[in-house]
């Protein structure tokens, strides 16, 4: 895993403690693999809401309503970051002079 994998891992761990005020969570005791909800750290729907729009405000990457992939894209701290870069990674691609 390079530096730049583990610093995004990082920055989203640190953007969902503070976001949902998660007092008794350290974001580096967050498994990146584990799940965020249900068993995970036992999010819930408004949870993602939240989550969504600090991502977007943070990164400038959003998910579409009714995606049925977003439950996938928020399965876990490795599976948000994935979806972050991609997008991170379309954006520039669209961006870059033909």
């Amino acid at each position: 895993m390079s530096q730049t994998d583990a610093t995004l891992e990082d920055q989203l761990k640190r953007l969902i403690v503070d976001t949902l005020a998660l007092e008794d969570v350290a974001p580096e005791s967050i498994d990146t693999n584990a799940p965020l909800f249900g068993e995970g750290l036992g999010l819930d729907s408004i949870d993602a809401l939240e989550i969504a729009l600090a991502i977007h405000a943070r990164f400038g990457v959003r998910t579409v309503a009714n995606d049925e992939k977003n439950r996938e894209y928020y399965h876990s701290i490795k599976s948000l970051a994935d979806f972050v870069r991609a997008r991170q990674g379309e954006a520039q691609a669209s961006a870059a002079p033909a």
